[in-house]
C-alpha cells in the first residue's frame, strides 16, 4: 500500500460558548435554552481529519436536536457517526440519530465524523442548537421566541437514519506489527492501547483506536528513558531492559491519563498527562518494584495496582497517585498452576478481578469482592490454539468493554521472527460472574464479527517525507539519541553521533516496526555530505543484525550490504558484520530498500537492494536469515542510521521513509 505520509497533529479543541435563547423544533416557546458545544479535531493528516463533537445541554431537556455550523475553509464531511449529516456548500446540519434525539438537562450528547480539507482546517467559530447559538448558559430574561411554523409539527419524530451497526469481519492478528505486554482501556469511543519498548526511546508507544480494529500511533507515555546513563548508549548499553509490562489508564475524576511502570526491577515510575499525545511528564518515583502491574481507577476514585510474579500482590496509591499507602499479597499461585505474572486489573458488577498469565501458553483470572481479597482463581484458557500459523497460544494482554456493555480480550500471540502481535477475541460472562473466551472450534478464532462500526484512522505505515520539524509517533531510537545530532525539516538529518565500527553501539539509529507478515522499507538517502570512514544506510536491527548502505572512504562512496552482525545472550557484540558485497555509486542520492518475511517460524529471510534513480532496484549481497528466538524479546525493526568510523562532522539526509505491503 503506497500512501502519503499522514502526519499526527496534536488535538485542537475549541469550546464555543455563546449566548442563546429561543426554542424551535421539539423545544417549548418558554422552555429555556442554553447550550455548549466542544469541538476537537482528534487527528489530522494531509488532506484529511477527524473530529469529536460534544454538545452540552444547559437548559431545559430537549426531544430531538439539530445542530448547524458553518465551516470557514472548504471543509466537507465525508463519514458521520452517531447522528445524520446534510451540507450545502460550507453549512453543516447534524440531526440525532434514533437513539440519542433526548438531551436531559446537563446531559450532553456526541458525534464523530471524518472530513477532508485543502489549505487549512479551521475550527468552526459558531454553533446553534435547534436553530438557537450556543453560548454556554442560560438567559435570565424571558427567552425569545421564534415564530410558530405555518405547517403543524409532526406528531411523530420524522424518520432518522439508524445508528451504524457493526457488519463484517476482521482477520487476526488485528495488528501485524510488534506490541506486547498490552494493557487496553476506553474513554468515551476512543481505545487506548499501550505496550512495551524495552531499550527503544521514546517509550511506552501508545496507539488509538475507535473500533477496536483500526489503530493508528497517538503518542508514547515515557518521553525518554532517563533512568540511568546505560540508556543513553554511550560507553555502556540497556538492551532488553527498559519499559518492560507496564500499566496505563485514565481517571475521569481529573480528566489525566496515568502510565506507570517498575525499571531494572528496581522502583516504579508513574508518569501522567491531560492528553496522549503530548504533555508527558515523571511525576513520582515509588521505591518499590510493581513488576507486571496492572492499574484500577476504582468506582470511588481510588488508584489500585495489582502487581507481582506467582506471588501478587495489590497496592493502594494515594489520592495524588504518587505514593503507596498501602500493599499486601492478596494470592499465592499454587504449584500445580506455575508462574502467573502479567497482571491487569478491573472491576465490573461490583466485582475486583486480576488478570494473569501463564507464560506463554495459559491465561487465569482471580475474582473477589474486595481489591484485598481473598481471591477464587479460575482457568482461563491452557494450550489454545492459536490464530497465527506457526505462532504461539494467545495470552497476556488485557480486557476492555465497548460502548454497547460487551467486552473483548485483546491478547498477543508470539510470532518471532515479528515479535508479539496482538489479536482480538469476544468474551462472554457467566452467571455467576466469571469470564470466558468465544471460542471458534475450540480455538482462538482467526476471524470474528466486527465487534463496533469500522472507523478510519491514519495509517500505520507509508510514505513519510519528515514534513515539518517532528518525528512521528511511529517512530522510536535505539536508545536515547544525542538530541543535538538529529533534526527534521522536510526530510531526516542524522550527523554522525558515535566513533565506532559496531552498529549496535551507534547512537541515534531511529527505528520503525515492520509490518507483518511481509513489507518492504525503502528509504531515499541524500549521501552528499557524508565524510570519510562514516557509515549511513537501512538495516535489519535485532540480536542477529544485516544492512544495506553507504561506506564512503577515501573520497570515493560505494553501497553495500554488510551481514552477520551478532551478539551472545547478554546482548554483547560478538561480531560487527562482514561486507557481502558492493559496488561504486556517485551523484549524492541513492535508494536503499529491505524486503522482510516475518511470518512465524524458522529459516524466513530479508533480502537487500538498491537503485540510484528510484525505480529499478539491484540486488545486493545476500539473505539475513532471521532469528526466530524469543530472550531478545523485541522482534525485528527496520533501522535507518549514521555513524562514523573515524571522526563526527558527517551527516546525512533520509528524505523519505516508505514501508509498503504485497
Amino acid at each position: 500500500m503506497k500512501r502519503s505520509r499522514l502526519r499526527l497533529w496534536l488535538a485542537a479543541t475549541t469550546v464555543i460558548a455563546v449566548s442563546a435563547a429561543g426554542s424551535t423544533m421539539a423545544v417549548s416557546a418558554q422552555a429555556a435554552v442554553g447550550c455548549k458545544v466542544t469541538y476537537t479535531v482528534t487527528n489530522q493528516w494531509q488532506g484529511g481529519f477527524g473530529a469529536n463533537v460534544v454538545v452540552d445541554n444547559l437548559g431545559d431537556a430537549i426531544n430531538g436536536w439539530r445542530l448547524t455550523w458553518s465551516f470557514a475553509a472548504g471543509q466537507t464531511i465525508s463519514q458521520l457517526w452517531n447522528g445524520t449529516a446534510s451540507q450545502s456548500g460550507a453549512q453543516v446540519t447534524v440531526t440525532n440519530a434514533d437513539f440519542n434525539g433526548s438531551i436531559p438537562t446537563g446531559g450532553n450528547v456526541s458525534f464523530g465524523f471524518n472530513g477532508t480539507w485543502t489549505s487549512s482546517n479551521p475550527a468552526p467559530t459558531s454553533f446553534a442548537l435547534n436553530g438557537v447559538t450556543c453560548t454556554g448558559s442560560v438567559p435570565t430574561g424571558n427567552p425569545t421566541t421564534t415564530p410558530p411554523p405555518t405547517t403543524p409539527p409532526p406528531t411523530t419524530p420524522p424518520p432518522t437514519t439508524p445508528p451504524p451497526s457493526p457488519s463484517g469481519s476482521f482477520t487476526n492478528p488485528v495488528l501485524w506489527q510488534d506490541f506486547a505486554d498490552i494493557d487496553i482501556f476506553r474513554v468515551g469511543d476512543a481505545y487506548y492501547y499501550s505496550a512495551s519498548t524495552m531499550h527503544y526511546s521514546p517509550g511506552a508507544p501508545i496507539l488509538r483506536s475507535y473500533d477496536l480494529v483500526n489503530w493508528e500511533f497517538a503518542g508514547h507515555s515515557v518521553p525518554r528513558l532517563d533512568f540511568g546513563t546505560k540508556y543513553d548508549l554511550n560507553g555502556s548499553n540497556a538492551y532488553v531492559d527498559g519499559i518492560w509490562a507496564s500499566a496505563m489508564n485514565y481517571r475521569k475524576s481529573n480528566n489525566t491519563f496515568y502510565w506507570l511502570g517498575c525499571v531494572d526491577f528496581s522502583k516504579t515510575h508513574v508518569y501522567s498527562s491531560t492528553s496522549v499525545e503530548s504533555g508527558w511528564n515523571r511525576i513520582s518515583t515509588i521505591n518499590s518494584c510493581y513488576y507486571d502491574a496492572g492499574l484500577l481507577v476504582d468506582d470511588n476514585d481510588t488508584m489500585y495496582v495489582a502487581y507481582g510474579n506467582t506471588q501478587i500482590s495489590v497496592a493502594q496509591l494515594s489520592a495524588d497517585g504518587k505514593t503507596q499507602v498501602r500493599s499486601q499479597q492478596v494470592f499465592s499461585t499454587p504449584s500445580s498452576v506455575g508462574t502467573l505474572e502479567g497482571a491487569r486489573f478491573y472491576k465490573r458488577n461490583g466485582s475486583y478481578y486480576i488478570w494473569l498469565t501463564r507464560p506463554a501458553n495459559g491465561q487465569y483470572v482471580l475474582k473477589s469482592s474486595s481489591p484485598f481479597g481473598p481471591y477464587e482463581m479460575r482457568q482461563v484458557l491452557l494450550n489454545m490454539p492459536g490464530p497465527i500459523s506457526g505462532g504461539g497460544v494467545p495470552h497476556q494482554g488485557g480486557l476492555v468493554q465497548t460502548q454497547n456493555g460487551q467486552w473483548y480480550y485483546m491478547s498477543f500471540v508470539d510470532a518471532y521472527p515479528g515479535g508479539r502481535v496482538p489479536a482480538l477475541a469476544p468474551i462472554n460472562w457467566t452467571s455467576d460472574g466469571w469470564p470466558q473466551i468465544q471460542t471458534v472450534n475450540g480455538a482462538w478464532g482467526a476471524s470474528y464479527p466486527n465487534p463496533l462500526p469500522t472507523r478510519p484512522v491514519k495509517p500505520m505505515i507509508g510514505n513519510d517525507t519528515f514534513p515539518g520539524t517532528t518525528l512521528g509517533p511511529q517512530y522510536e531510537w535505539n536508545h536515547n539519541p544525542d538530541d543535538s545530532k538529529w533534526s527534521v525539516n522536510n526530510g531526516l538529518r542524522l550527523q554522525t553521533a558515535t566513533v565506532t565500527t559496531d552498529l549496535y553501539k551507534a547512537r541515534n539509529t531511529l527505528t520503525h516496526r515492520i509490518q507483518g507478515p511481509t513489507s518492504t522499507a525503502t528509504i531515499e538517502l541524500d549521501y552528499s555530505t557524508m565524510r570519510d570512514g562514516d557509515r549511513s544506510g537501512l538495516s535489519m536491527l535485532r540480536n542477529s543484525s544485516a544492512w544495506i548502505g553507504v561506506k564512503r572512504d577515501n573520497g570515493a562512496n560505494r553501497v553495500v550490504m554488510t551481514n552477520n552482525i551478532t551478539m551472545d545472550s547478554n546482548w554483547n557484540t560478538t561480531n560487527t558484520g562482514t561486507e557481502i558485497a558492493g559496488a561504486a555509486i556517485s551523484g549524492g542520492r541513492i535508494w536503499l530498500r529491505v524486503n522482510a518475511d516475518i511470518r512465524p517460524g524458522a529459516g524466513r529471510q530479508a533480502r537487500f537492494s538498491y537503485s540510484t534513480d528510484g525505480t529499478n532496484f539491484v540486488s545486493l549481497g545476500n539473505a539475513l536469515t532471521l532469528d526466530n528466538n524469543w530472550p531478545f524479546f523485541m522482534g525485528y525493526r527496520f533501522g535507518v542510521f549514521n555513524y562514523a568510523t573515524q571522526a563526527l562532522g558527517g551527516s546525512a539526509t533520509v528524505r523519505s521513509f516508505n514501508i509498503t505491503t504485497p
